[in-house]
């Protein structure tokens, strides 16, 4: 059984990776297949079809958004340190973001007309981080609807940094793009 599973994972790792890099439009079944090092014939055992494929791989974004949530909960319980501990985390994939762009923006974009439910789920990892930052800003004594508009701009600032700086292959822009969000997020005005 652990057997299949690899297998199965190795097939959504590979698609991960294609359809980020590559794109989700023009990634062939048989692109899969060469990465994972897995005969095409198989993949149908595990996939029906390639939209499968993106719900598998927009799992994989869901689960390490939750992952990295619960890590950053679970370090440190003041809030205001937990949101400069998202912020490094996110900064952490500055290169591969300036490279390729987000892969969670790009699979929303990509799965919708194929493959609408993976879309939706994919999105589940930006409503994640800006259900973890309004959380940790309204444990910081901010009103609950200035701090869910304060975590969606912050995520704007993310998401469009990365899209500037890919565009322009910019680390520079994003770089500034994250020292915006933190300023957003440190030097948010309490309700006191």
């Amino acid at each position: 059984m652990a057997k299949q599973n690899d297998k199965r994972d190795a097939l959504i790792a590979s698609a991960a990776g294609l359809f980020w890099h590559q794109g989700y439009a023009v990634t062939s079944l048989a692109d899969i297949s060469a990465t994972s090092g897995i005969p095409l014939g198989n993949i149908y055992y595990y996939f029906k079809t390639k939209g499968e494929l993106a719900q598998g791989v927009a799992d994989i974004f869901v689960g390490e958004t939750e992952a990295m949530l619960a890590e950053i909960s679970e370090a440190n319980q003041n809030p205001r340190i937990r949101l400069q501990l998202l912020v490094e985390k996110l900064a952490q994939s500055l290169r591969s973001r300036v490279e390729h762009g987000c892969p969670i923006a790009l699979g929303i974009r990509d799965f919708r007309h194929e493959s609408p439910e993976a879309a939706a789920r994919a999105a589940e990892a930006f409503s994640l981080l800006i259900g973890f930052i309004g959380r940790e800003l309204g444990r910081s004594g901010i009103r609950p609807s200035t701090a869910l508009g304060l975590a969606r701009n912050a995520l704007t600032e993310w998401q469009g940094g990365i899209m500037l700086a890919h565009g322009l292959r910019d680390p520079t822009v994003l770089a500034e793009s994250f020292r915006r969000m933190e300023r957003l997020l440190m030097v948010a005005p309490s309700r006191n």
